[in-house]
């Protein structure tokens, strides 16, 4: 089994796979007379196409054990899919570019408490994954069509226990 290190969420690590929503670098308005921050445009759903529509779900995940097996990817072809936690716990996201269909090599990252995703339209990615405790996420995506693809690798990748 092959080792998958977890590397830091950067935006421009993560853009070939989708958007970092990160209200840090996010635009800040202020509304409501004065008394709400908005942290406006984290992210655009694409999930209109062939008469879907965008849905807002809370997911809540369990944590998962480590070492843990990465065996599996699945892919959206018909909308992007947005994860956003409201639980304040670390996670992780694992993405993988297409290779002839399939996910080719994966790549993990750490993603920072404060901070979501979202997968961009058919990108190769590994469902929810909580660390240390029960989390709740906000997700973003399609109902609608046949959207969701699975494929699993020959040889699975595996995660050590993630630094706290």
């Amino acid at each position: 089994m092959q080792k998958l290190e977890l590397e830091p969420l950067t935006a421009e690590a993560f853009a070939p796979f989708g958007t970092v929503m990160d209200i840090g670098a996010a635009e800040k308005r202020m509304i409501n007379g004065g008394t709400t921050e908005r942290f406006h445009a984290l992210a655009l759903a694409d999930t209109e196409s062939e008469g879907g529509r965008t849905i807002l779900s809370l997911f809540r995940g369990q944590p998962r054990a480590f070492p843990y097996a990465v065996a599996m990817m699945e892919r959206h072809p018909l909308g992007s899919q947005a994860f956003f936690p409201v639980t304040p716990r670390p996670w992780i996201a694992i993405v993988a570019p297409d290779a002839g269909g399939k996910p080719g090599q994966p790549r993990a990252f750490m993603v920072p408490e404060d901070v979501g995703v979202q997968y961009a339209v058919n990108v190769w990615h590994h469902p929810l994954i909580a660390v240390g405790e029960v989390s709740d996420f906000l997700v973003m995506d399609r109902e609608g069509g046949v959207n969701l693809e699975e494929a699993s690798y020959e040889q699975p990748f595996l995660i050590l226990e993630p630094a706290n």
